[in-house]
């Protein structure tokens, strides 16, 4: 109630500023000068000219405690986990601000780089997959951008009252998170996109058909050849539209229009198999001159090509290759001796303890992911003689090293004693 007393005071007294400005009575000293907030008087002019004071919504707590080690992006460490508590301070009841959350997988997380340190950014960047090459700060997701903005997909456990479980992130603790929105495939990825609009259309192509033929019994056993129709290759679809076209022609006298739109569809499916064999072979890296495609006329284009998603060659086939990750003996006995969570026995209270990861062989394959990825900055990769790197995953402190096309770990030690050790 007293929360909800101070929001409701807050907007009386926005109101009224707002109010008073308009009169002209709220208007400064000349002999002050105005506040550089002052053209904005309001909550809404303020958003129309883009200006807008974020609130956290809550705060990552990370299996990454520091930027050192912490994936650049959240595919490198599958098991990574967080956990993100919705804060009271923006719901009087944060848990109904979950409800209906639970029916996804994945979620779109926006959150700040809060540790960017002094907020400095460039036109163009050096990413470390880049390996020194600089490329436009836009064309990359580097931290160090004119708003601290990041954004992560991550995957959905499970919803405990006003926490959300989550896991593949690339996020440390403290992370302040601003927004949570589901990942719908239909909406954000365009293959997936593409796919709904063809089968869309279809239907509609069969559905017109239908009206003109008066085949309205038949509609049924029609909609499973036509949904069918796109999930096949080449020849089955002109087998299949050839087959249909002439049964169907044998026992109703099709109408001529329906004999058109029949053409029309394997005329699109024609084109869109050479569309997505041209693709593949623009996708693979070779030496050899490109060989020209068939000579195929086809009076349709090809339709949905642009909804195809595209991704920058250096994402696919970065300079930097993947590292093959090494274990001493005596890291993995020291792995080995962490326990899970959930167990608990008096005979084993001195032994370490993980509190997101669930055994040390998905802590062994979340250290292989972050080493295999090369965490390293381009400095400390190409300039720095000391070859020894240390990140903390949990509640372990990572001692490794880095040869050539290779990292080992050498040590795996409990943060508390680790710390106690300095």
């Amino acid at each position: 109630m007293l929360d909800s007393a101070v929001r409701g005071h807050r907007k009386h007294l926005v109101s009224i500023q707002s109010a008073v400005s308009k009169i002209g009575l709220c208007e400064p000293d000349k002999d002050q000068t105005p506040p550089p907030s002052s053209p904005a008087a309001s909550p809404r002019a303020a958003l129309e000219q883009g200006n807008i004071q974020t609130v956290p919504i809550g705060y990552i707590t990370s299996c990454f405690s520091v930027k050192n080690g912490t994936p650049r992006q959240p595919t490198i460490c599958g098991p990574s986990r967080a956990e993100l508590r919705i804060q009271q301070s923006v719901f009087n009841n944060p848990e109904h601000a979950l409800v209906g959350l639970e029916q996804y997988s994945h979620v779109w997380i926006i959150f700040l780089f809060h540790k960017n340190g002094h907020l400095s950014y460039k036109a163009k960047v050096k990413p470390p997959r880049l390996n020194g090459q600089r490329v436009g700060v836009y064309s990359t997701r580097s931290p160090h951008r004119p708003n601290a903005l990041g954004l992560t997909l991550a995957r959905l456990d499970k919803i405990d009252g006003d926490t959300i479980h989550l896991s593949n992130i690339d996020m440390i603790a403290g992370t302040p998170v601003l927004d949570i929105k589901p990942y719908i495939p239909e909406y954000d990825n365009p293959d997936s996109r593409m796919n709904s609009d063809d089968a869309v259309d279809i239907l509609k192509l069969q559905k017109d058909s239908d009206d003109q033929s008066g085949l309205k019994s038949e509609r049924s056993d029609d909609d499973e050849d036509f949904c069918g129709f796109l999930s096949r290759d080449k020849s089955e679809a002109d087998i299949s539209v050839t087959d249909s076209s002439q049964s169907v022609s044998a026992q109703f006298s099709l109408h001529n229009d329906l004999r058109d739109v029949l053409e029309e569809v394997k005329a699109y499916a024609t084109q869109r198999d050479l569309c997505q064999l041209s693709r593949s072979r623009q996708d693979q890296v070779s030496d050899s001159p490109k060989a020209e495609a068939p000579d195929v006329t086809v009076d349709h284009p090809c339709y949905g090509e642009e909804a195809h998603s595209a991704i920058a060659g250096w994402i696919r086939e970065p300079p930097v290759s993947s590292l093959e990750v090494r274990f001493t003996p005596q890291a993995e006995r020291e792995l080995a001796d962490f326990l899970p969570p959930h167990l608990s026995g008096p005979s084993e209270s001195d032994r370490p303890r993980f509190k997101f990861l669930r055994s040390p062989e998905e802590a062994a394959a979340a250290i292989r992911g972050v080493l295999s990825a090369d965490p390293r900055s381009v400095y400390r990769r190409t300039r720095c003689r000391d070859r020894l790197f240390f990140f903390t995953l949990d509640t372990a402190d990572i001692t490794c090293w880095f040869g050539q096309s290779f990292a080992e770990v050498l040590q795996v030690r409990p943060v508390e004693q680790h710390i106690a050790s300095l």
